[in-house]
């Protein structure tokens, strides 16, 4: 019998390593490349712990070197997910009845993992299987993860003990109880911390798990899973299904079984799982709880007192790391007259030195886009600008398919605060810029919020204090994370939980206890120490006559 009552203590944030020249860690990173390259990997399902193979194979390539194979995958069958699914429902009684300090073991366990035996190895996976150069996989797959997993471990004891008060004679407490049934995790390309953390947020809190990763990112998720079960998750808590996003979908999303969805992706799929779930209201055992993060839009917007220097350095990292494919990415600018022109020159400066290629040339700032498909579509947007009246293309807009899916740094300025690229999501190595009479910034502050669908992210550059009180009261609803002085992308666990309102997402704040409280049904339980005896009160009582 255990008890022990454990503390996990607040973590600190995974330092973040620098990868500069002749360093070891850069030696280190450069041999798990070559580790990599040197084999194709087979990707296969994993369900109740078992690999599957299919034989319905698709190709992982490098979205750099798109001839280049680096992973083939099974992907599941209609029967398989059904499977999965069984094997979650079969492991549940056991994995919701296990220790809370144990499972908080495993996913520190996991963490310690990817810190110290597999940090190489998943960083060069995400750079060439997602082409993230070295340092945007370092602070995404290494040390976003492992935060992930260790405040993740924390949080979940804080929740724990946060126990209802009693009156004497009574015990009250609360037990957190997992969700019932299981959770349907669906997890987006251009994260792999987001790929680690939404299977393991919902089963470290006792859940079981169905996960779809993006096909365009298997190569590290795949990685991800094998340091899950070393670390110690048991068979069936988390299940691993590469294939067909709608084949799954279509079958997940009818079980009556489903209790969740955790998901990051784009705005219409998850108001597809709205509309899907409720059609089939019905059929559910419970209401299924819906969490995502989707779309943004995201916006830096500049007042006449900004930092010349901190606002361009701001546009060109928060617009360009990882070619924009961030939902965080500063996508539109909102410039003063009186600072356009120094802010410009210095921007299309810093651009001008910028290089774009391989992942493994460690001085490209910027490498390509995804796939085929995200490269039509940001090309598309660039296109409509060049050929608009109301635009012009002020740096890059070239773009090369013939090896890899290169894009180059484009910065559009636009007369129309309401153009195309300003209101539409690009995801992809694009900013537009509006520029404003600088007596017009709270009347453009108004325009800023009104613009776009998406609250996700934004930021505001000042030197002037009343206008930064005044940027943060009126774009109170514009950003669920918002900046001063700072970039709109790079939310840190544990000190910025992540998430946005409107057409971003239910804003349930990952990287803090929030998340976690999404994932669990709290059991009120009160014992009366004391029982009473009598059903009568003392008011039912005859009152007595005076003499």
């Amino acid at each position: 019998m255990n008890e022990t009552i454990i503390h996990v203590p607040k973590p600190a944030n995974e330092p973040t390593y620098q990868y500069a020249p002749d360093s070891d860690e850069r030696k280190c990173l450069l041999q798990a490349i070559k580790i990599l390259r040197q084999k194709e990997t087979e990707i296969m399902p994993i369900i109740g712990g078992k690999k599957i193979s299919t034989g319905n194979l698709g190709k992982v390539v490098l979205p750099h070197d798109h001839k280049q194979v680096v992973a083939t995958y099974h992907k599941v069958t209609p029967e398989l997910v059904r499977e999965a699914i069984e094997n979650a429902i079969s492991a549940k009684p056991m994995w919701e009845d296990f220790p809370w300090e144990e499972r908080a073991s495993i996913g520190m366990k996991a963490a310690e993992l990817i810190s110290k035996k597999y940090r190489f190895l998943l960083n060069a996976a995400t750079m060439l299987g997602q082409s993230k150069n070295a340092y945007q996989a370092e602070i995404d797959a290494a040390c976003e993860t492992i935060d992930f997993l260790r405040f993740n471990a924390h949080y979940m004891q804080k929740i724990y003990s946060d126990q209802p008060d009693a009156s004497p004679g009574t015990l009250n407490r609360l037990e957190y109880r997992p969700l019932e049934g299981f959770i349907f995790a669906i997890t987006p390309f251009n994260f792999t911390a987001i790929a680690g953390n939404l299977p393991t947020s919902p089963a470290i809190m006792g859940n079981v798990i169905i996960w779809k990763p993006a096909s365009t990112s298997l190569l590290s998720n795949n990685l991800l899973m094998e340091i899950f079960i070393e670390a110690g998750f048991p068979n069936g808590v988390i299940n691993f299904l590469p294939g067909s996003g709608e084949l799954i979908g279509n079958i997940v999303l009818k079980d009556k079984r489903l209790a969740g969805i955790h998901f990051t992706g784009s705005t219409p799929v998850f108001s597809m799982f709205w509309k899907t779930i409720s059609d089939n209201l019905h059929t559910y055992d419970n209401y299924p709880k819906l969490v995502g993060e989707t779309g943004g839009k995201d916006f830096i917007f500049v007042h006449p007192s900004a930092n010349v220097e901190a606002v361009a350095t701001a546009m060109v990292r928060g617009a360009f790391e990882y070619q924009g494919q961030k939902c965080s990415a500063a996508s539109r600018a909102y410039i003063p007259c009186s600072l356009w022109p120094s802010v410009k020159t210095l921007v299309l400066t810093m651009l001008k030195e910028i290089k774009t290629g391989d992942v493994e040339d460690f001085t490209n700032f910027v490498n390509a886009v995804i796939d085929k498909a995200a490269f039509d579509t940001i090309c598309d947007y660039i296109e409509k600008a060049s050929q608009s009246r109301e635009a012009k293309i002020l740096i890059g807009g070239k773009s090369n398919s013939s090896k890899g899916y290169f894009i180059e740094p484009t910065i559009i300025e636009t007369t129309n605060p309401h153009f195309l690229t300003m209101e539409e999501e690009i995801f992809g190595p694009v900013l537009t810029v509006f520029v404003y009479k600088d007596e017009q910034f709270e009347e453009t502050l108004h325009l800023c919020d009104c613009t776009s669908p998406y609250a996700l992210t934004g930021s505001i550059f000042a030197q002037d204090r009343q206008a930064i009180i005044t940027a943060t009261k009126i774009l109170r609803h514009a950003a669920g994370n918002f900046y001063i002085n700072d970039k709109p992308t790079g939310a840190v666990v544990g000190q910025q939980p992540f998430g946005g309102a409107r057409c971003s997402g239910t804003n349930d704040k990952s990287g803090s206890y929030l998340n976690l409280l999404s994932w669990v049904s709290p059991r009120t339980i009160k014992e009366n120490l004391l029982p009473p005896t009598d059903y009568k009160y003392p008011f039912l009582e005859t009152e007595k006559l005076k003499k």
